[in-house]
C-alpha cells in the first residue's frame, strides 16, 4: 500500500488490530483484484462477477468482519470502513459484494433468533449465500413512512403483498430482509421486518434494473407471499428500529467507499498531471491543475476524518438496544456520508476534466469512477436527506 494510503492509519481513531487488518486486506486486494474497477456490460456478467467476488471474499476470511459470530456489539465499524475504502479503491464490485453481505445480514445479526442466525449467516460469511436488504419502494425511498408493501397476520405467520425496488443483489440473493407495513401504529411505528428466502412462493423478480455502473438490482414482487412467525425480526412494529439500527452501522461505510473511489480518482489525476505534456511542460506545472489536485487532496483528508470519527464513535458508544445506536451516531454518520460522497463526486469529475477526451472514453479510469460514485449520493439516504438529519440534530 503506498505511503499516502497508510498515513491515516496513524490517527488515534485506530488500534493496532485495524492497522494489521488494513495491511493484510490491501495486500490481498492488490494481488486478487489488481487495482482496477470492474466494468461489465450486462446483468449476466455482473451477476456472475458478484457471486465470484463474494465467494473469494468469503474464502479470504474478509466477510467474517462484516458478519461476526456474535451480536451487533461485535460489529467493528472502523474495520468495515477500512474494508470498504480499500476494496473500493481497487474494484467497485468487490466493495459492493462486501457491503451487501453485511447490509443484507445486519438485521439478522441484530434482531434474528439464534436459530435464524445459525441457519443463514454461515453461508453469508462464506460468500456462498448472497444477502439483500429490501427497504425502498417506488414512492417510499427516503420517506419510509410512505411505505405501502404490507404484511398481514394470518394463521401461523404473515402474508406479504406489494413491491420493493432498487434492491441490490435483487435476483441473485439467497434471502431478503423485507420491511413491510403491519399497522401497529401510524407511520414508521407500524412497520415490521421479515426474512424472506429466495424461492419462497409468492416472491418473484418483477424486473431487473440497469444502472450507469452495472450492479445487480431488481424490483421484487410479493403476491400472497407467506412467511412463518420465525421469519419476523424482533417484534411486530419494530421494523423501522431494526432497519435504522442496521443503516446506522453501515451508513458511515458508504462514506468510506466514497473515500476509496476518491483516492483512486486523485491517483488518476496525479498520474495524468505528471505524464501529460502541454505548453512546453507537464500538465501538473499549471496552477489550475495544481489547484484541482490540492482541493481534492484536502477534501479527501476532511472526508476521512469525518468517516473515521463516525466509525470510532459507533464502536465506542454503541449500546445494547435498538434505540441507542441511532440516538448516538446518526448525526455523525450523516455528516460522514454526505461530505465523503459529495467530495468523491467532485474528485471523479476533476479526474475526468484533467484527462480531457480520454476521461469520457468508455472504460477509462475516470469514466468508470464517475459512474461508480454517482449512486453513493442517493442510496442509504440521499444527500438532501442527510442535510435534514444534520439540521434536525442541530435544532434539537
Amino acid at each position: 500500500m503506498p505511503v499516502e494510503h497508510l498515513a491515516h492509519l496513524a490517527w488515534p481513531f485506530f488500534e493496532e488490530r485495524h492497522r494489521d487488518f488494513a495491511g493484510r486486506l490491501e495486500a490481498w486486494a492488490a494481488r486478487e483484484l489488481g487495482h482496477h474497477s470492474v466494468h461489465h456490460g450486462g446483468h449476466r456478467d455482473t451477476d456472475a462477477t458478484c457471486r465470484d467476488l463474494a465467494r473469494r471474499l468469503g474464502e479470504g476470511g474478509w466477510l467474517a468482519h462484516a458478519i461476526p459470530d456474535a451480536g451487533r456489539e461485535a460489529i467493528d465499524v472502523r474495520t468495515l470502513c477500512l474494508a470498504r475504502e480499500i476494496l473500493a479503491r481497487h474494484d467497485g464490485l468487490a466493495d459492493f459484494a462486501f457491503a451487501m453481505q453485511g447490509l443484507g445480514s445486519g438485521s439478522i445479526l441484530i434482531a434474528g433468533s439464534p436459530e435464524m442466525r445459525a441457519r443463514i449467516l454461515p453461508g453469508v460469511r462464506a460468500g456462498t449465500h448472497l444477502a439483500a436488504f429490501a427497504l425502498s419502494e417506488t414512492e417510499a425511498g427516503s420517506d419510509v413512512a410512505a411505505m405501502s408493501c404490507a404484511a398481514m397476520r394470518v394463521e401461523g405467520g404473515w402474508r406479504i403483498d406489494g413491491e420493493k425496488t432498487w434492491i441490490s443483489n435483487g435476483g441473485i440473493a439467497g434471502h431478503y430482509v423485507v420491511v413491510a407495513r403491519t399497522g401497529e401504529a401510524p407511520g414508521a411505528r407500524g412497520l415490521s421486518a421479515f426474512v424472506v428466502e429466495a424461492g419462497n412462493p409468492g416472491l418473484s423478480i418483477a424486473r431487473r434494473i440497469e444502472v450507469v455502473a452495472p450492479h445487480p438490482l431488481a424490483t421484487l414482487r410479493f403476491d400472497n407471499c407467506f412467511v412463518g412467525d420465525e421469519a419476523l425480526l424482533g417484534n411486530p412494529g419494530e421494523g423501522f428500529k431494526v432497519a435504522m439500527a442496521t443503516l446506522d452501522i453501515f451508513r458511515p461505510t458508504v462514506g468510506a467507499a466514497a473515500l476509496g473511489f476518491a483516492r483512486h480518482a486523485l491517483e488518476a489525476m496525479a498520474e495524468r498531471a505528471r505524464s501529460r505534456r502541454m505548453f512546453g511542460g507537464a500538465l501538473g506545472d499549471l496552477q489550475m491543475t495544481q489547484a484541482r489536485i490540492a482541493e481534492s487532496a484536502m477534501e479527501i483528508d476532511a472526508a476521512a476524518l469525518l468517516v473515521y470519527r463516525a466509525a470510532w464513535q459507533a464502536d465506542t458508544t454503541r449500546g445494547g438496544n435498538l434505540d441507542s445506536a441511532r440516538s448516538r451516531t446518526t448525526r455523525e454518520a450523516a455528516m460522514a456520508k454526505l461530505f465523503a460522497t459529495e467530495a468523491a463526486q467532485r474528485a471523479a469529475d476533476s479526474a475526468v476534466q484533467l484527462w480531457g477526451g480520454l476521461g469520457v472514453e468508455a472504460g477509462s479510469v475516470p469514466e468508470m469512477l464517475y459512474r461508480e460514485v454517482r449512486a453513493l449520493r442517493i442510496y442509504e439516504g440521499a444527500s438532501e436527506v442527510q442535510k435534514l438529519i444534520i439540521a434536525r440534530a442541530v435544532l434539537g
